[in-house]
């Protein structure tokens, strides 16, 4: 089987129960008598959880190797569904979801992307390197939009099934389980040649260190405001703040499986624009525009209104994913991969979780769509700031071809090509 569209269906599924965990996540906890500072505690665990396991990937998923890992974070992930599907307590269920890495985000960024993007630029040419992450995330985003309409089912099904809304939401998660237990599956047909042949043996240059920690100091300001913006409390703020125009998980997964279809089309624009204006400048006029309608959205007079400007902010707000990950890769060695896609990934999922467990103690003193404006503006920030600093690192296909040095005269070096 071809190796990339293996790691295009595992994206796919895993993509499918976490988008569909997220909104599900919400309504159960709700339904428990969780409070809401509860459900973003238990967000925060579960982001925490991937955080730590993304640093195994990181520093040991090389020698562990790829393939064992990602079987192993599979499991995991399986078990930890399991027990959310049965938990009813707050203890219960966080250590469930710190375990099981569950993702409230509801984006499929954990320790599996870090170890997939590092294996997806060896099957692809520099210059269709972007296109290759671009369909990676076509079916990461087309997953996600399937398990954004599943999350509709329960609220179907309840009553033709005789189930109570808890018990059909608690199904949910028995699904999620099953379709983590299909990744662990599909992980073992993947070849050796998924592996770092040079795990252990090669260390990471200064130049490359260099890089990675600054683009990940800029990449965690972008992660912190996410944070206050996760899946799981976006989908709150839709079903209080339009509870009179009934406005329920259904609804809120269907607005999102369409958010995601937009997500998907913007993932070839952001590779055809890419090619033409360049990757860093594609990252980041995209992705201000898409803040600048987030803020919209928080203060919509009604759901219509606030659907179609999340739609809209949608279409753009994805553009800098597969733009961004081409690009990391792309100005480190091949064998400095995992370390940059796993630091990179780290700081994003650290900033996730504290701006998580950190808007559990806002909720206390604010509204939920002060949330949405505050995570909007260190977007924005991070933006400006990731366009001063890194507009002049090109990647290779973004360099001018450089003559051949006469003969006596050496060129410039990797690390002098790197650096800004």
């Amino acid at each position: 089987m071809n190796t990339r569209f293996l790691i295009y269906a595992t994206a796919f599924t895993r993509s499918l129960a976490t988008s569909m965990g997220a909104i599900v996540l919400g309504g159960q906890l709700a339904r428990l008598g969780f409070e809401p500072g509860q459900i973003v505690l238990t967000v925060a665990a579960g982001l925490a959880g991937a955080t730590g396991a993304a640093i195994v990937a990181t520093f040991w998923g090389d020698r562990l190797g790829r393939k064992a890992l990602l079987m192993e974070l599979a499991l995991l992930m399986a078990a930890g569904g399991a027990v959310v599907a049965v938990a009813s307590t707050p203890i219960l269920v966080g250590a469930a979801a710190f375990v099981g890495m569950v993702n409230g985000m509801g984006r499929d960024r954990g320790a599996s992307l870090i170890l997939e993007q590092a294996i997806l630029p060896s099957l692809a040419s520099p210059e269709q390197r972007t296109r290759s992450f671009a369909w990676y995330n076509v079916m990461q985003d087309s997953g996600g939009a399937l398990g954004s309409l599943a999350a509709g089912l329960p609220a179907l099904l309840a009553s033709p099934l005789g189930l109570s809304e808890l018990a059909a939401l608690r199904g949910s998660f028995g699904a999620y389980a099953a379709l983590m237990l299909v990744c662990a599956a599909a992980y073992v047909l993947l070849p050796k040649s998924v592996e770092n042949q040079a795990a252990g043996s090669v260390p990471v240059s200064p130049a490359t260190r260099g890089v990675v920690w600054r683009i990940s100091a800029l990449f965690s300001i972008d992660a912190l405001g996410g944070g206050f913006i996760t899946r799981t409390m976006m989908a709150t703020f839709f079903i209080t703040r339009f509870a009179a125009d009934g406005i329920d998980e259904g609804a809120v997964g269907l607005l999102y499986s369409l958010a995601l279809v937009a997500n998907i089309l913007s993932h070839f624009g952001a590779a055809w624009l890419g090619r033409r204006i360049g990757l860093v400048n594609t990252m980041v006029f995209t992705h201000i525009p898409s803040s600048l309608l987030l803020i919209t959205v928080a203060v919509a007079p009604n759901f219509w209104v606030a659907a179609a400007l999340l739609l809209l902010r949608e279409s753009l707000v994805e553009m800098d994913v597969p733009t961004r990950q081409s690009y990391v890769m792309a100005v480190v060695k091949p064998e400095e991969r995992t370390f940059a896609s796993g630091v990179t990934g780290i700081v994003r999922m650290a900033g996730w979780a504290a701006a998580a467990g950190f808007s559990g103690f806002l909720l206390r003193h604010f509204e939920l769509w002060t949330l949405l404006v505050a995570g909007a503006t260190m977007k924005i920030f991070y933006d400006l700031a990731l366009w001063y600093s890194f507009r002049h690192l090109k990647p290779p296909e973004e360099r001018p071809l450089q003559p051949a040095a006469p003969v006596g005269v050496q060129g410039p070096s990797a690390s002098d090509r790197r650096s800004p």
